[in-house]
């Protein structure tokens, strides 16, 4: 007969995010691991394979929670408004103590999607999130006139969504939120 749980699964797999978050996917340790976890090595191959598994378990925890904090920012008030509160969190997440984070779906676009294509199709499929989410979100600015941007809403949202990444980079690096937010200002005239 196997021996019962004796840890919250939700907890532990969210310990394993937060070191997969700080240090990287081939920086982290299965010590580590354990160690974040506070579970044995059996449970937590039983609970959730190896450390592979835990990887994709826990960045696709990520990338969901990411995805409907996402649609409930651009989803609230005008959407010109919604749209700078998606970027201007990037800047507010930066200054929040551990800026060595910033978003594990651009971690992994650098460490992990060159040459793996599982996680390679996960970060595109994050790109694609929010592309469709900008789309709809200007689709509707255009509609209230929030947005005078009359270009195709998709173009606008592509060109939004190519510019995330460096905002992320530039947040992570500038620890001068003045200027990582002029330069959002300037990107965000793009809806004008």
């Amino acid at each position: 007969m196997a021996r019962p749980q004796e840890f919250n699964t939700d907890d532990a797999l969210h310990q394993a995010l937060d070191v997969f978050w700080r240090k990287g996917y081939e920086a982290t340790s299965l010590a580590d691991l354990l160690e974040a976890m506070d579970i044995s090595k059996s449970s937590l191959y039983g609970t959730f394979g190896g450390k592979r598994e835990l990887f994709i378990t826990a960045f696709d925890a990520y990338r969901e929670e990411r995805t409907i904090e996402m649609h409930q920012i651009l989803g609230k008030g005008l959407a010109r408004e919604s749209i700078n509160q998606f970027f201007k969190k990037i800047i507010l997440d930066a200054g929040k103590g551990d800026s060595s984070r910033g978003c594990m779906s651009i971690n992994q676009a650098v460490e992990m999607a060159p040459h793996d294509l599982e996680i390679r199709e996960r970060v595109f499929d994050d790109f694609s999130r929010i592309e469709t989410a900008l789309t709809e979100a200007i689709k509707r600015g255009q509609l209230e006139g929030s947005i005078k941007n009359n270009s195709k809403p998709n173009d606008v949202a592509k060109l939004l969504v190519m510019a995330f990444p460096g905002l992320q980079v530039m947040a992570r690096a500038a620890g001068n939120s003045k200027k990582v937010e002029g330069q959002l200002k300037l990107l965000l005239s793009i809806l004008d």
